[in-house]
């Protein structure tokens, strides 16, 4: 028995993955990582597999790091944890202090969790307990868009809409309105990105004018809606929403946690609008894909809110255990080191210029609806008829057969659903760009030879996997 097959005998003994239906791994093998270097993984038995998908959109600088790991060397010898409540410690300070001068103007405020889930419930209990400590408990509500992920927490479920995670479990959930996303997709021949997202912001104004009275916030994925099969819009409407934000008065909460970091060609997707949400929500490629770390960042003035007697009962009280975690905030400075002495933005604009470029001749394949790409993000969509973009069903599993082909040639492709996509490192090179295009063309083509069954039903409430 090769040492990949006893690890994996190990891991199915005890292991119960996420995102997974386990009976799969009856006949799909689990791949036991040994090591990581660079965009590279290599299994126990010494293949590698290009990590196309930033091992779930967190790993920015590459596995094994030197940077990031003498950062978290010279740490754990000074201080592994301490509680946030009422001590601090240097790592948490320095790391608040570049976020708020990082992020945009008047988000002056930061509040640390220990996963982009958690972050999001920061953010919606802290908007909901403003407005609660300013004297309107009826502002209780979130709109949120159609096709949206937050996370899998109840009140992140709450706010998210792709039913394949929130269907089992509706009846815990918050009531919240859902408005049409502006993903551009689906947008009329002719029609551009800008016109489409203008277009579909009717429905957030028409939502905003008739329940801003018990609306505390709006959340958004900004530019790219990713476990929904990154799906992408235009900054216009970013924009607009901000302006109706503070008509209507009611809070806007970037969710940033998988765009943040340079991912849509800019620091922060938001910056592309040039708005400042009131809440702004990291995690994932903060740490540079090492350590659990969420911040949700605010404004002074929600912080007023809750700055008073003790015995007013105004504070926010939420915490987790490993609050600013000494390590984790360690391996975040490492990072942003890294951003702000490699001029990573910059390199990132040629890397995704090569992006489209190895991926263009996928724009006429017969079964690709479409190749869009934000910055450092490009996805491709199978479809079984182009014209009328008609999807595969889902029980077909095709994104499944692109995924087991990267394998086989050395590529970590994890597509959602029918949507393959790249989501690297930023250390990539060009060749190995060309690489993932390769294989993924190859994959695209195998798992659309075959025609559709006609005994498989295409109707389900979704297929994504949540990244």
């Amino acid at each position: 028995m090769s040492l990949n097959a006893q690890w994996m005998q190990r891991d199915l003994n005890v292991l119960w993955h996420p995102c997974t239906q386990m009976k799969d791994h009856e006949h799909l093998p689990v791949i036991p990582i040994k090591s990581g270097r660079g965009v590279w993984l290599e299994d126990f038995d010494g293949n590698r597999y290009l990590d196309a998908v930033s091992s779930w959109w967190v790993n920015v600088f590459g596995h094994a790091n030197p940077r990031i790991n003498q950062r978290i060397k010279d740490q754990v010898d000074q201080l592994e944890h301490v509680i946030l409540a009422g001590f601090s410690h240097q790592p948490v300070i320095e790391l608040s202090e570049r976020l708020v001068q990082l992020t945009p103007a008047g988000l002056d405020r930061v509040f640390y969790a220990d996963n982009g889930s958690s972050c999001i419930e920061v953010a919606l209990k802290m908007s909901y307990h403003y407005w609660l400590n300013c004297g309107h408990p009826e502002k209780k509500r979130f709109i949120t868009l159609t096709n949206s992920y937050h996370g899998e927490t109840v009140a992140a479920m709450s706010v998210g809409d792709v039913a394949l995670f929130t269907e089992t479990y509706k009846s815990l959930l918050l009531d919240t309105i859902k408005v049409p996303s502006p993903d551009c997709y689906l947008r009329p021949d002719g029609v551009d990105w800008e016109t489409h997202s203008r277009t579909l912001f009717q429905h957030m104004e028409q939502a905003l004018a008739e329940h801003h009275q018990e609306v505390a916030a709006v959340i958004v994925e900004p530019l790219i809606q990713g476990a929904g099969g990154m799906r992408m819009y235009h900054p216009v409407y970013l924009k607009l929403l901000r302006e109706a934000c503070d008509r209507y008065g009611v809070h806007l909460i970037h969710d940033e946690i998988a765009v943040g970091f340079g991912r849509t060609g800019t620091m922060f997707a938001c910056e592309q609008a040039g708005i400042r949400p009131d809440f702004l929500c990291l995690s994932k490629a903060l740490t540079g894909g090492y350590l659990p770390l969420a911040a949700c960042l605010t404004t002074n003035k929600v912080y007023q809110a809750f700055y008073d007697e003790y015995d007013t009962l105004r504070a926010f009280l939420h915490s987790h255990s490993y609050t600013g975690n000494p390590l984790a905030c360690a391996a975040a400075l490492a990072t942003l080191d890294i951003f702000a002495k490699d001029n990573v933005i910059e390199a990132n604009r040629a890397l995704a210029t090569r992006m489209q470029q190895a991926t263009q001749h996928l724009v006429d394949h017969p079964h690709v609806a479409e190749v869009r790409q934000t910055g450092m993000a490009l996805a491709i969509e199978m479809v079984q008829d182009k014209a009328g973009k008609t999807p595969y069903p889902w029980q077909e599993r095709r994104g499944l057969k692109v995924f087991q082909h990267g394998l086989s040639r050395g590529a970590l492709l994890r597509p959602l659903g029918n949507v393959v996509y790249f989501l690297p490192p930023y250390i990539i090179t060009p060749e190995e760009i060309d690489f993932l295009a390769e294989v993924a063309s190859e994959g695209i083509d195998l798992a659309t030879r075959d025609q559709v069954s006609v005994a498989v039903s295409s109707h389900h409430p979704d297929f994504r996997d949540p990244g």
